[in-house]
């Protein structure tokens, strides 16, 4: 059993380094809660969110401290994450996920293709004058809310095409402002889940351990090193091709091939 700490320890770190810069880390902590620890899907989506929690918070302060994170700018954003994230956590406590996986693998392959398209799209850096009408801003974000709120895998990539491509921020104040509002919305949730009796706080707590580091250090990282915005991009596409990689079970067909 003692392994199975270690690896979840290890695990949870990476996850909390890879959701500051780029997101999808759930991918890993919501496999250790299943398959290594051995929690059903449902008491996982709950208990996984624990680490989202603590690691985005972390993240937020970090970069807030070191002059990365305008509050002011992220109002009308955080108002309707966090509406469409209650009514998620709600459909979530009643519905399973694994109807979703078939959706987000081609949501994951869309993206792909957004993301290597023009990448100097991603690498700008924050054009305050420039910001989306509200009638495009308060659909999307009800509907990332939501996204968030229902199952969080996948949330941090889909927050940061719209941030970055919508709302023009850089994508180093892009990932500031996701884990300030992915840090509220997911309070909420946390507190819908275990009034549901969804959440695991044992393993939950001994994620969010390495959650936190992973991303508190990260965003320390990503403050600083100027080069940051350039990295946070390389490891977005290396994610997204992971993941399309892994859920199109590409692996097994290059396995095949090459044997």
């Amino acid at each position: 059993m003692i392994w199975s700490y270690i690896l979840a320890l290890a695990g949870s770190f990476v996850a909390g380094c890879i959701n500051t810069l780029a997101g999808n880390g759930s991918v890993i902590t919501l496999t250790i809660l299943t398959e290594v620890l051995g929690l059903p899907p449902t008491l996982a989506n709950g208990t996984n969110r624990v680490g989202i929690f603590t690691q985005s918070a972390a993240s937020s302060w970090s970069f807030y401290r070191n002059g990365r994170l305008n509050f002011s700018q992220s109002g009308v954003y955080l108002v309707c994450a966090c509406i469409g994230a209650v009514a998620g956590v709600l459909v979530a406590t009643r519905v399973s996920n694994d109807q979703f996986q078939t959706v987000f693998k081609y949501l994951m392959l869309l993206m792909l293709f957004v993301i290597l398209v023009d990448p100097s799209r991603w690498l700008r850096p924050t054009e305050a004058a420039s910001r989306p009408r509200l009638a495009i801003v308060i659909p999307v974000f009800l509907a990332l809310g939501f996204y968030g709120g229902f199952i969080q895998m996948g949330m941090g990539i889909f927050f940061l095409a719209a941030t970055v491509l919508g709302a023009r921020f850089g994508l180093i104040d892009a990932n500031a402002m996701k884990g300030f509002i992915i840090a509220v919305f997911t309070f909420i949730a946390l507190i819908i889940f275990h009034w549901n009796g969804l959440i695991d706080w044992k393993y939950g707590a001994l994620m969010a351990v390495g959650q936190t580091f992973g991303g508190y250090i990260t965003a320390q990282y990503a403050s600083r090193y100027p080069q940051a915005g350039l990295w946070a991009y390389r490891i977005l596409v290396a994610v997204i091709l992971l993941a399309v990689f892994t859920l199109f079970d590409l692996h097994h067909w290059l396995a095949g091939l090459l044997g």
